[in-house]
């Protein structure tokens, strides 16, 4: 059994194949913290990669809140939530997050990959039925393969597929919508409001994934219910630390009695090690920075909007970006590839997205912005890959 395990990973290669031609573009040893330039091979690079999109991950409030989280608890809570692994801090986090975002209640996981995992997969049966937009991020995907229910997926953002899936459903039937609000590699948003309606039409559960949208929008940051005002019609919202929030964990934030049955049978949860105590003092601080300081959140929107004008009139193929998550269509494997390794050679930090990912005619330089950037910082960055998109022959499909 070994051997026959050890011949199928050797069919594995892909990787080798692609550090042999000197483009292999991950797990890349970053020598200091995310902020708008970072340190790579004692090389300073402009990093557009990142997902702190408040630019927060080195601000000295949060820091000094994970210090002191650090001295008063340790460096972990030694076991679970669900028996010696909750500590008032974990409390004090679910009051505030379910708060935000303007829900009764919320339970923190250790990671947001967790939640999801945890969520979809212990709150539907056998008989019933998870509907999934088919750009949701891999985490969705995970949690409803972990479920007894049947999953049906529904064409990105197209309603009228989605009351078609939910009309061929049994009436008698639980039927449980999960959608990212910004969508991670498009970077578009969910048409909530016309979803929302489809919903209620067929008496269907709303499950938002806001990994990308906390801090980006709605009222101070709360997310893509509070954006279309629909915070009321969102049964369950789902958000991550590891992006404006400048930490690592997740939450899911409902009604009391749905987060009370999810902190009983959420097996992520109950069988993971609880978030550091250093890491919930940091979701803390960042909430209130938020607070403090919204000026953040608008700034973030001014360097968008900069971005994705200037990107559209040199005609680049951003597709139907509208967030801080900008697309780059290479629509080329190799190319994408190759491009990812002649900005990193020329000062530029961008992410990669190729297949199986995505198709290969979709494949794509994912573009992040933070309101830490300037905008000579980001002139400098699109300029350069303006030029380096001419030496590959790259074509820009929008003009």
């Amino acid at each position: 059994m070994i051997k026959q395990l050890h011949q199928k990973l050797s069919a594995f290669t892909a990787a080798d194949e692609i550090k042999k031609a000197g483009m292999y573009p991950y797990f890349k040893a970053i020598t200091s913290g995310q902020n708008t330039s970072i340190t790579y091979q004692g090389k300073e690079l402009l990093m557009f990669g990142s997902n702190s999109y408040l630019g927060l991950t080195t601000h000295p409030k949060i820091k000094e809140a994970a210090k002191a989280a650090l001295e008063k608890y340790g460096s972990g809570c030694a076991g679970s939530r669900f028996l010696n692994g909750t500590i008032d801090l974990h409390v004090q986090l679910e009051e505030k997050l379910a708060a935000f975002v303007g829900k009764e209640a919320a339970i923190v996981f250790s990671t947001g990959f967790q939640v999801n995992l945890g969520v979809i997969s212990c709150l539907t049966g056998r008989n019933d039925y998870i509907l999934l937009d088919e750009y949701n991020h891999a985490s969705i995907i995970d949690g409803a393969r972990l479920s007894y229910s049947k999953t049906i997926k529904y064409a990105h953002n197209n309603m009228e597929d989605l009351r078609n899936k939910l009309s061929s459903l049994p009436e008698n039937s639980i039927k449980f919508i999960v959608t990212d609000g910004i969508f991670s590699m498009e970077g578009d948003i969910v048409d909530l409001k016309s979803l929302i309606a489809v919903a209620k039409e067929f008496e269907a559960v709303v499950m938002l994934d806001d990994a990308h949208s906390l801090g980006v929008l709605g009222n101070n940051g709360s997310g893509t219910a509070s954006h279309f005002n629909l915070e009321e019609d969102v049964d369950l919202i789902m958000g991550t630390f590891s992006k404006s929030l400048a930490s690592v964990g997740g939450f899911i934030a409902g009604d009391e009695k749905t987060i009370d049955y999810i902190r009983h049978n959420a097996r992520s949860l109950m069988f993971s090690a609880s978030m550091p105590p250093a890491s919930a003092a940091s979701v803390i601080a960042a909430l209130e920075i938020i607070k403090e300081e919204p000026n953040r959140i608008q700034t973030l929107w001014d360097n968008t909007n900069y971005a994705i004008q200037k990107f559209r009139t040199l005609g680049f193929d951003i597709g139907k970006t509208e967030s801080p998550i900008i697309p780059i269509y290479i629509r080329d494997n190799e190319k994408t590839f190759l491009l990812t390794k002649m900005l990193l050679e020329d000062g530029v930090f961008v992410n990669p997205v190729v297949s199986p990912a995505v198709p290969t005619q979709s494949t794509l330089i994912r573009f992040s912005l933070m309101a830490t950037h300037t905008i000579e910082q980001i002139d400098t960055a699109i300029d350069k890959i303006a030029k380096t998109y001419k030496k590959l022959n790259v074509k820009q499909l929008s003009r």
